[in-house]
């Protein structure tokens, strides 16, 4: 195979990046590394605060394969003693601290996961508690005299925390320097994260050069939105996509994103380039491609990847006879997981429950307006009718349960109260 140019490296390490600090920065570092034969070294750091790995993790695993590919070392951080702490990313409020228990079940699962997608003979794995833990209060107080109170108040998360009265523990305040500290004993050139990690990453650099090591460059990458499109992917918000999942359910679930947000999954999450995707796009757009069948080729992809060809022709095949006309509603449902949701007599007014609310306490949408899209959407159905009235109330009775499905693949057993 022919060694790419380092301009050529840099379109395909800019592919779906949101930013690069500083482009000129990492041309030089991957000139420096040629002349040295030498690869750079590309860290990614991971709280194992969750068993699952997504979708919106594949977001950065695909741009640390995209690295490997070119010939440099990834380093694959599990943070075993950062995910005591917590980080303050994207949180507006503490999160409970976890034990070591459960750290390091967690920590076990993310090896297992991420050589789904990276190459294991091409993947340092390192853990942070092995630096850490024995690290001494001098040591300990020289690293955070290195950086200001005010600087670290900047970020947007303490300042909403301020604004609404709720707590900062001293623990997460120091997350970014032990994170930034982790890039200064590992040597790390390049460092990759979601865009909500900006902070922390940047902190590496500056940590780095006043310890008077080379600063890394920082790459962001988008977040991925989950099957809603709206929100981010999130275990919490129930719109995930498991990287460990069965491949139907891969294959299925893909099926169900809107149309809208299938070229960013094709973008972030898979080896097509970027005028591939744009020549996708325009079929779409001059109607030589139907939306769906695009989609297919999509989930095809990423169920190939995660797990093989094979599944993946089985598990499109068992899509497409689900997915007939002439199927009942039984049979579309059928292979779907259900999940039970009780009422609460509170949550009835003469009898009835407002059918927005009723999504609401499912949790199958985030708010009552929320759930009016979703049936304006024609994406609600109650026993296999479509509900199409947002402000229908629907009569709840004893001893007599229905079943509600939100969207292709959200179905709820609704139980009466006890």
């Amino acid at each position: 195979m022919r060694k790419l140019q380092v301009e050529e490296e840099l379109t395909v390490i800019q592919k779906g990046s949101e930013e690069i600090i500083t482009r000129e920065e990492l041309k030089e570092k991957l000139i420096a590394a040629r002349k040295e034969g030498r690869g750079l070294k590309i860290k990614w750091g991971a709280d194992p605060t969750a068993p699952d790995l997504h979708l919106g993790h594949m977001v950065v695993l695909r741009k640390l394969k995209d690295f490997q590919d070119l010939g440099h070392e990834v380093i694959f951080l599990i943070g075993d003693f950062t995910a005591t702490i917590g980080d303050p990313s994207g949180k507006t409020e503490t999160r409970p601290p976890l034990s070591e228990k459960e750290v390091k079940d967690n920590a076990r699962t993310y090896t297992e996961q991420v050589f789904k997608i990276l190459d294991r003979e091409k993947t340092k794995v390192v853990y942070n508690s092995s630096w850490l833990k024995d690290i001494s209060l001098r040591d300990f107080l020289n690293l955070a005299s290195l950086q200001s109170v005010s600087r670290m108040l900047e970020r947007n998360e303490f300042q909403e925390r301020i604004k609404t009265g709720k707590d900062i523990r001293i623990s997460e305040f120091l997350y970014p320097l032990l994170q930034a500290y982790d890039s200064v004993v590992l040597d790390a050139d390049v460092e990759i994260g979601a865009t909500e990690q900006k902070f922390n990453l940047l902190m590496g650099r500056v940590i780095q050069k006043r310890m008077g090591k080379d600063p890394q460059v920082v790459i962001t990458l988008p977040i991925l939105e989950g099957l809603d499109g709206k929100r981010k992917m999130s275990k919490s918000f129930g719109n995930y996509i498991g990287i460990n999942e069965p491949p139907e359910e891969i294959f299925g679930k893909i099926m169900s994103i809107p149309d809208e947000i299938m070229f960013k999954y094709y973008l972030l999450l898979t080896p097509l380039s970027q005028k591939e995707i744009e020549e996708l796009k325009r079929k779409v757009e001059e109607g030589k491609l139907h939306p769906k069948e695009v989609k297919e080729n999509l989930a095809f992809m990423l169920t190939s990847f995660l797990h093989s060809e094979k599944e993946a022709e089985k598990a499109k095949a068992d899509f497409q006879a689900k997915h007939k006309p002439h199927l009942s509603w039984e049979e579309r449902i059928k292979d779907l997981h259900i999940e039970e949701v009780r009422l609460d007599t509170q949550d009835l007014r003469q009898g009835k429950i407002w059918i927005c609310r009723l999504i609401a306490l499912c949790k199958a949408a985030s708010s009552n307006s929320e759930a009016a899209r979703l049936i304006q959407q024609g994406a609600v159905e109650i026993e296999g009718k479509k509900i199409r009235d947002k402000a229908k109330e629907i009569p709840i009775q004893d001893n007599r349960s229905f079943l509600l499905r939100v969207g292709k693949r959200r179905v709820y057993r609704v139980l009466p109260p006890t």
